[in-house]
């Protein structure tokens, strides 16, 4: 139901609707990272673009995956403890990852 109601929602100019990645809990030789040592990621997947700025193309397109500015974007969720998902604005995508 949640993939519905994504598909629903359009971002006004300027902004991207981005899908946060989870960040590794557990390094790649197998030790476990504390909770405390959290931090958000920077990047995730572009699940819808907004129109285009009339001066500015979009940066990136439905699908990318896109680096953001760490303290980029408006969180939101879709619902009591659903998934956090983030609004970035064009200028806050640094890069797109091919």
């Amino acid at each position: 139901m949640v993939k519905k109601t994504l598909s629903k929602i359009f971002p006004t100019q300027g902004y991207v609707l981005v899908d946060p990645e989870e960040k590794q809990k557990k390094t790649s030789s197998g030790i476990y990272l504390p909770d405390s040592h959290d931090e958000k990621s920077q990047q995730g997947k572009v699940l819808a673009v907004g129109a285009d700025e009339p001066k500015r193309k979009a940066p990136c397109k439905k699908g990318d995956t896109v680096i953001y500015k760490k303290w980029g974007g408006d969180e939101f969720k879709l619902g009591l403890g659903e998934k956090e998902y983030l609004f970035v604005k064009f200028e806050d995508i640094l890069a797109v990852i091919k």
